[in-house]
């Protein structure tokens, strides 16, 4: 077993160097879940206990080692919470928020349809096309109950699609050229990070937990996080590169490593309709950011960057290569993750119940009937 887990290890290292050479966002996650799901189909993956008559079945990674990539991740996205991105909005909050609740709007009405299909539940259905924080989405869909290889799948099929058509919608419809997707890296003191993750994912977890968070260990640390920027608590604070490397990989091994051939035929049956429905997710974002442009004032181009559903990396080198305003569409995109990470969970949850209580109410009636 132990030379299972270093050949995943190997495996994901290798891809993971390739793959940011391509600049994917979130490489090592990306690698991570294609590697452990490569290895897992072929029967040569790290595998967990099997279930008894008196005890349950076990997976692969455990369950304390998720939670604290769940932590790591999410105290790295409260990092970028800058108190001076989001101050820099200044009059447009209004226009941002309300159009962040439209792509919210959009995504779980797009989940929904998803969730009609006889192979995706209502949970996994709603979480799957949520239009923002990729990577915070398939760590909390465990949490939540949900199915976390379909969700992985089809959020990256979103983010690829997305980033891929951005350059094109930038040079073909606006007419500005476009670099490509470039990575991202900490800057600040890593040391200091180091403390907050601790800090943050040490009592953000209890927190959660105590308050009946929805997937308390991304949200707990993701909170304390985002309240230490704002008090300029935090300020110049960045989370180790490599533990942001660690927890990616971690996310993506708890997904894959829990693929079989039989869950890989699932996911292609429902792959088209999710295609279809992202693709509608993008045309009525695109709908939203011509909005959001007459609203502020801001150019059409801008409206559309701050409200593209994903991409966000390919998202900030259109900016900067077209010289948009950059700390608008920064503001909105951030607003637009943190509305995702943060009210899809309840949504979703709440649909979840709804459905299930709809459906137990017509069985029932049916056997009433009969």
């Amino acid at each position: 077993m132990v030379m299972r887990w270093i050949g995943l290890l190997c495996c994901t290292a290798l891809l993971t160097v390739g793959v940011e050479r391509l600049n994917v966002p979130s490489a090592p996650l990306f690698a991570g879940l294609l590697m452990a799901a490569v290895l897992a189909i072929a029967g040569l993956a790290p595998r967990g206990r099997d279930a008894t008559d008196d005890r349950p079945a076990r997976p692969p990674l455990p369950r304390n080692l998720g939670l604290f990539a769940q932590g790591i991740l999410g105290v790295y996205i409260g990092t970028m919470v800058r108190s001076d991105t989001l101050s820099s909005l200044g009059s447009s909050w209004l226009p941002v928020v309300v159009v962040g609740f439209g792509t919210l709007l959009l995504s779980v009405i797009a989940g929904a349809l998803l969730g009609l299909h006889r192979r995706v539940d209502p949970l996994t259905g709603s979480l799957a096309l949520v239009a923002g924080g990729a990577s915070g989405l398939v760590a909390l869909t465990r949490e939540l109950g949900g199915e976390e290889r379909l969700v992985a799948v089809v959020q990256y099929v979103r983010v690829a699609l997305i980033t891929a058509t951005i350059p094109l919608v930038a040079s073909l419809v606006f007419h500005t050229h476009s670099a490509s997707s470039t990575t991202t890296h900490a800057t600040g003191d890593q040391r200091w990070g180091l403390l907050l993750v601790v800090v943050c994912v040490g009592a953000g977890l209890p927190l959660g937990r105590l308050i009946h968070l929805p997937a308390a260990g991304l949200l707990g640390p993701l909170i304390l996080s985002v309240a230490g920027e704002q008090l300029h608590l935090t300020s110049g604070a960045a989370v180790p590169t490599v533990l942001v490397t660690v927890a990616y990989a971690l996310i993506g091994w708890q997904a894959g490593l829990g693929f079989t051939m039989q869950s890989l035929k699932a996911i292609g049956a429902v792959l088209p309709h999710a295609l279809g429905l992202i693709v509608g997710i993008s045309a009525g974002s695109a709908g939203l950011g011509v909005l959001l442009s007459l609203w502020t004032g801001e150019s059409m181009f801008d409206g559309y960057l701050a409200t593209t559903p994903g991409g966000i990396y390919a998202v900030l080198a259109a900016a900067a290569a077209s010289g948009s305003n950059i700390t608008f569409v920064v503001g909105a995109q951030i607003i637009r993750v943190l509305l995702m990470l943060f009210i899809a969970p309840f949504a979703a949850r709440g649909y979840h119940r709804w459905i299930s209580t709809h459906r137990r109410r017509s069985t029932e009636d049916r056997r009433v009937g009969v």
